[in-house]
């Protein structure tokens, strides 16, 4: 497989964080939060809630390279039949 270019590389960077913010933001969601307003409450508390949402997008973000990995091991597999 070719080696990306920079400018490839940059903007897988820029795709990955646009999408690790948005999984942050959809967490936060769906805990009843908004990312914006995470200033009125008490640090501890936005500490925690950033904590999780971190995490799960962390996970999130694993899950989406793996399956982009496999599909990309299939295509080549099938490229090579």
């Amino acid at each position: 497989m070719a080696k990306p270019d920079n400018n490839n590389k940059e903007s897988t960077e820029h795709i990955h964080a646009y999408l690790e913010e948005t999984l942050i933001e959809s967490y936060l969601k769906d805990k009843g939060y908004d990312l914006k307003k995470l200033k009125d409450l008490p640090e501890a508390e936005v500490k925690q809630l950033m904590a999780e949402a971190s995490t799960y997008a962390s996970n999130k973000l694993a899950e989406v390279e793996l399956r982009a990995h496999f599909v990309e091991e299939l295509h080549e597999a099938y490229l090579e039949e």
